[in-house]
């Protein structure tokens, strides 16, 4: 515990909501310890470009209701060879860093993974990601947020839907994951929901659709992960009405909407707890783990199993939506 003098603080990938909660935390909870936290800013390139920056408790004061991250956060590409590994490995040394504490989602600790390959820079993982895709824990920093910005969103599209007798298609993030598209469609009733991780029948839909009509039911919402098999709404929009050419059907795509804003309590919190057991973790000499929530208690896993599964959907939640959308 007394060799770890400073701890380097940074955020990844995709931003969301709720990083700046995490961050506060750790950095109050090292200084707590005795710890030197500094900053590393816009990810690994700035490791590599030696953007680092001490952080004191008045930084991290007045952000945790704040979305995005005060540390940026980028992609590196160079940070993946050899050479950039090295300069980042230098810029550590520098600044006498001798652990990690990384915030962000699989990409983030892959490059963790191969890091610690060349160089044992001991360093454990925060999951900061809207996707909620990475197993270790039931949820990821900033999905709750981005599931309640997709919500707000779908409940006002719901009402030109229900003015018009129009089928909406409401298009939400989620390249390689459903979790935004299940939740949200979930909570907002809609009558279909398309994810990557299930294959639907196009002639399925289009005959619930024909029924649908049939039955006087003109208001669909149908909600589309932008990973879908069909390659998101617009195109899902054309195939429908090329089967169905007299239907009335409206794409409406949320985008980065779903990133921003500040923070749900559920966020704040999760990301104060999984903040505060990162650096208790560095302390015990933990590495190349993730902490995450499971059943509500703090648990570790390490990034090779994060981050090579595919986090599973459950099949009775992807049921219930056949029968509840009736």
């Amino acid at each position: 515990m007394n060799q770890i003098q400073n701890i380097g603080i940074m955020t990844s990938g995709g931003d969301s909501s709720g990083m700046n909660a995490a961050i506060r935390a750790i950095v109050r909870t090292a200084i707590q310890h005795g710890i030197k936290p500094m900053g590393i800013m816009n990810g690994y390139q700035g490791m590599i470009d030696g953007h680092i920056v001490e952080l004191k408790t008045t930084d991290v004061s007045n952000i945790i209701q704040r979305g995005g991250t005060i540390l940026k956060t980028a992609r590196s590409k160079e940070f993946m060879t050899a050479a950039g590994m090295e300069k980042a490995y230098q810029q550590l040394q520098k600044n006498n860093i001798q652990s990690l504490v990384l915030i962000g989602g699989d990409g983030t600790f892959k490059g963790a993974v191969e890091f610690f390959k060349q160089y044992q820079i001991p360093a454990i993982g925060l999951p900061g990601t809207i996707d909620n895709d990475l197993n270790g824990t039931d949820y990821t920093i900033g999905f709750d947020t981005a599931v309640n910005t997709a919500v707000w969103a779908i409940d006002k599209i719901r009402d030109t839907a229900a003015s018009h007798d129009r089928l909406f298609l409401v298009e939400v993030m989620g390249r390689d994951a459903g979790y935004i598209a299940l939740h949200s469609g979930i909570a907002c009733g809609a009558e279909h929901i398309f994810i990557p991780e299930k294959n639907e029948s196009i002639q399925t839909l289009i005959d619930t659709i024909c029924d649908d009509q049939g039955r006087k039911k003109l208001t669909n919402i149908i909600v589309v992960a932008e990973g879908d098999e069909f390659g998101g709404a617009l195109e899902l929009s054309k195939i429908i009405q090329s089967k169905i050419p007299h239907i009335e059907t409206r794409v409406t795509v949320l985008g980065h909407i779903q990133r921003g804003g500040a923070p749900s309590c559920f966020d704040r919190i999760l990301a104060s707890r999984l903040g505060f057991a990162a650096v208790q973790a560095i302390i015990q000499g933990r590495t190349q783990e993730m902490v995450g929530l499971v059943n509500n208690e703090i648990v570790y896993t390490p990034f090779a199993a994060c981050v090579k599964l595919q986090k599973p959907i459950s099949n009775d939640m992807l049921e219930m939506i056949h029968v509840l959308a009736r």
